[in-house]
């Protein structure tokens, strides 16, 4: 269910009577705060809504908790410092949910590219009935900044599209949003990486969503902190939403990759071997353990890192088993149509693919079910032990 409305304001909107508190996570922004806290008071001031300001700093130490205490002088501002912990947006924002006096809660960045002026409208949206208000870029009504250049609208719209499967949202990268504490999963649930919090929410919670159009700014004033860091972990924040939302089918896919990767592996030490002279029995005897090591380690850091992590030393012994059994089956499954279909005599190849299909699903079904442990790994050790945020 989509809301639409005017960028340019919202009058004629009701007086509201919930209170609410607006979370802003921040990193080095004592340049914006100011005038985030400001336009808030202005969007804010006449609409009967009792708020509070409640930014969430991953320990900037330029300043922002000194600009802060000025502005409580005369507004409902305070500032959370998290120190000693990994710098990430997704876990800042869920601190301030947790600290929040209201359970009525708007997100938002610290860069004003998310205007203020829209929290009014996100939280008439909320009243609609649904579970989560998002300030969206990309439905009718809504815009980006002019001054983006072709590779800043690709790199968006990319990750967008990889994201739509997961939700149907228009703008599920959006860190714009309203949302009902009361609803919220439990934190234990969650499992977020990086500075999508509002695709983790909707993804892991499912809510009902609305939609509101909004005109997203550049920045005027600090540093972006997107770098290649942050677009990696989106992906693996990607990888572990699909893996949440379609279950095994994925978990399946990246098995198969994470074993075609072994499989150049063990080819490589194979005919490696053998160009130092060793015979080549020997050699597919040997390219087959650092093969099946890196595709444990590879699986475990990959395909099962949501999993509850076993010691490493009997975890490889156990993969080590399920990948004799797979490569058993394998073999026998090209013994088999090779020996007993003259389809199969003739087309040894197909036979080879056969064999290596069926060992490979052997094989996961065994590791997914006996080497890596079926629990939940906990959620400090999902998060990454440092990170670059957002």
């Amino acid at each position: 269910m989509n809301e639409t409305g005017s960028n340019s304001g919202h009058s004629a909107q009701p007086r509201m009577t919930h209170p609410v508190s607006i979370v802003v996570p921040t990193f080095h922004e004592a340049a914006n705060i100011p005038a985030v806290a400001d336009r808030v008071h202005a969007a804010l001031a006449e609409t009967g809504v009792e708020w509070e300001l409640l930014f969430i700093d991953d320990a900037s130490d330029d300043g922002s908790e000194t600009v802060v205490e000025d502005l409580a002088r005369r507004l409902p501002v305070r500032m959370k410092v998290r120190r000693n912990m990994p710098r990430d947006l997704s876990l800042a924002v869920l601190e301030g949910i947790r600290l929040s006096r209201f359970d009525r809660i708007v997100v938002m960045d610290a860069d004003l590219s998310h205007p203020p002026e829209r929290i009014l409208d996100l939280l008439v949206a909320l009243d609609t009935g649904c579970d989560m208000a998002v300030g969206s870029r990309y439905m009718p009504g809504g815009s980006v900044d002019r001054n983006w250049g072709l590779w800043r609208l690709l790199n968006s719209h990319i990750a967008t599209l990889l994201a739509r499967p997961l939700v149907s949202c228009s703008d599920p990268m959006s860190g714009f949003f309203a949302i009902d504490r009361r609803w919220l999963p439990d934190r234990k649930a969650l499992r977020p990486i990086g500075y999508k919090i509002a695709l983790e929410l909707m993804v892991r919670g499912q809510p009902r969503v609305t939609e509101v159009p909004i005109a997203f700014h550049d920045r005027h004033l600090g540093d972006s902190k997107m770098n290649w860091k942050q677009q990696f972990n989106y992906l693996r924040h990607l990888r572990r939403l699909y893996q949440h939302k379609f279950g095994n089918p994925v978990r399946l896919l990246l098995f198969g990759c994470v074993g075609a990767s072994g499989f150049i592996i063990d080819t490589a030490g194979y005919l490696g071997l053998q160009q130092l002279g060793t015979e080549h029995r020997l050699a597919r005897g040997l390219s087959f353990w650092p093969a099946v090591t890196w595709n444990w380690w590879l699986n475990r850091k990959m395909t099962f890192s949501d999993r509850k992590p076993l010691p490493q030393g009997r975890q490889w012994a156990k993969f080590v088993v399920a990948s004799l059994v797979g490569f058993a089956v394998n073999w026998g499954c090209y013994t088999v149509l090779t020996t007993f279909s003259d389809v199969f005599a003739q087309r040894r190849m197909l036979a080879f693919i056969c064999g290596i299909g069926l060992g490979s699903i052997v094989n996961f079904l065994i590791a997914n079910r006996y080497v890596y442990h079926a629990d939940l790994a906990p959620v400090e050790d999902v998060s990454p032990s440092a990170m670059e945020r957002s």
